[in-house]
């Protein structure tokens, strides 16, 4: 219940800060935020120590090949940003990784099979 709590906190804390860097002079640090490793630090952390340094190798293989969708979803709100108002454009970058992230699901899937 603890670690439960701890997540929740990084997460609000997290948001706050995205909240009042994206109202500052420096509003693009609000975009380095989110990439700040704090899922990825629980997640290795637990695949650590559950499954063990060849586990842990390969979740940190699949987070690098994961930074495709996210960079697919930059991309499109990139190129959208200019082109529709805001909520269309990033829940049409949403869709957009999304694609990518089951592009990506299914291709691991295939070549990491057993």
């Amino acid at each position: 219940m603890l670690m439960l709590a701890l997540k929740a906190l990084l997460g609000a804390a997290a948001a706050m800060l995205i909240a009042v860097l994206a109202s500052s002079r420096n509003y693009v640090i609000a975009g380095l935020v989110p990439l700040f490793p704090t899922f990825a630090l629980i997640a290795h952390a637990l695949v650590g120590r559950e499954r063990g340094p060849a586990a842990l190798r390969q979740t940190v293989v699949f987070g690098l090949w994961a930074m495709l969708p996210y960079a697919a979803y930059l991309l499109a709100v990139y190129a959208l940003a200019e082109r529709l108002p805001l909520i269309p454009a990033l829940g049409l970058a949403t869709l957009v990784w999304l694609a990518a992230a089951m592009g990506l699901l299914l291709l691991w899937s295939r070549l990491h099979a057993g």
